[in-house]
């Protein structure tokens, strides 16, 4: 699992410099800058659960509870895509039913830190 949660952390912190970049250049002249700042969270919450992806492939090298470790990757994971994906969708398209997600992504990365803090206590 070190490989994948590596890969996965790499991969979105290239999408999130990539987003960022986008974000600061063109977005910046089509966006209100309500939207921007949503637009933003969303790039600043993704490149701090990459960072966080990585992290966990380091740990699961590391930890002897590679299981909790692993169930934390994947809810940082799921945590990103529907964190990060649904304010990126909120700001460019501006519908509403995007918003509800945020909190299920949230959600996601509170549980992911959690396992990580259980797996580091056992």
């Amino acid at each position: 699992m070190m490989k994948i949660f590596l890969l996965l952390g790499s991969v979105n912190a290239f999408l999130s410099v990539a987003l960022g970049a986008f974000g600061a250049h063109y977005l910046k002249q089509k966006l209100t800058p309500d939207k921007l700042d949503v637009f933003h969270t969303g790039v600043q919450y993704h490149m701090i659960h990459a960072l966080g992806l990585i992290l966990i492939a380091i740990l699961s090298d590391k930890l002897s509870n590679s299981s909790l470790v692993n169930a934390s990757g994947w809810a940082i994971f799921i945590g990103i895509v529907l964190f990060s994906g649904s304010l990126y969708a909120l700001s460019l398209t501006g519908l509403k039913i995007f918003g509800p997600i945020t909190p299920l992504g949230g959600l996601s990365f509170l549980v992911g830190w959690m396992l990580i803090a259980i797996a580091a206590w056992k």
